[in-house]
């Protein structure tokens, strides 16, 4: 059997190749097996894109009452119900709205969650939206 040398500039474009395709097949989803944890995957979304304008003195508690900035007031809800129901992101006000399925999109006038970030919203609210 013959032995084929391949060059190192061949190697890592072969290498690059296939991070590419990995990188466009889309944002991976947890699996069945995987928890999606409140506190180390969901809470960083929320800080980070939701916690300046959903906390008190922000203006979207001022307008909702919704404070974002700790799991029970996520869990209370806005001043108009609940905007989880466990189990059930297709209904759940959170996931519709940073979905971009409602007229109004969150968060409002800025740029949009990444599909990686609502899908792991998503998922944590399908496997009931614990505090873990």
């Amino acid at each position: 059997m013959k032995q084929i040398k391949i060059k190192p500039s061949t190697c890592a474009l072969i290498a690059g190749a296939f991070a590419i395709a990995g990188a466009l097949s889309g944002p991976r989803v947890a699996t069945a097996a995987e928890v999606v944890s409140y506190q180390l995957d969901v809470k960083p979304i929320l800080d980070s894109r939701c916690v300046s304008c959903h906390s008190p003195g922000g203006e979207g508690y001022q307008a909702s009452g919704l404070d974002l900035s700790t799991y029970k007031g996520l869990m209370a809800g806005t001043k108009h119900g609940p905007i989880i129901v466990p189990g059930e992101p297709l209904v759940s006000n959170l996931n519709v709205l940073v979905e971009g399925r409602a007229q109004v999109q969150m968060p409002h006038n800025q740029r949009p969650l990444l599909a990686a970030q609502t899908g792991i919203l998503r998922e944590w609210v399908k496997q009931g939206a614990k505090d873990n």
